[in-house]
């Protein structure tokens, strides 16, 4: 796992594994988004998978898949709720972590 703070309160990473999420835990993320849609391809987990092994860590989940068509309008609305209702620090994924950096910077305009 190659975890790359954006921020002091939000950082990113390529795929994960439930096996990840205790070290993710110990690194002090208290929520996770993710950023990458259901079989993007066929090695992938699922996003339900990952979030009940979440779940039973105490680390919130969302899904916010960012797909072929970039990121859009509703994802950023969607990322700029759980930025507001997650508990920080937040770790977000997907393929390489390129999507989470990117629709996190897309937010910057509705935070203010």
């Amino acid at each position: 796992m190659d975890l790359r703070s954006v921020t002091p309160t939000y950082s990113v990473t390529g795929q994960i594994e439930a096996s990840d999420l205790a070290a993710i835990k110990a690194a002090g993320f208290r929520s996770i988004v993710c950023h990458r849609p259901d079989d993007e391809a066929a090695d992938q987990p699922s996003f339900d998978s990952i979030r009940e092994a979440a779940a039973a860590l105490g680390i919130e989940m969302r899904h916010i898949p960012v797909g072929p068509m970039g990121v859009t309008a509703d994802a950023v609305r969607e990322m700029v709720d759980a930025i507001e209702e997650m508990p920080t620090p937040m770790l977000g994924y997907c393929r390489s972590g390129a999507r989470s950096t990117a629709i996190y910077q897309h937010t910057a305009h509705l935070r203010g």
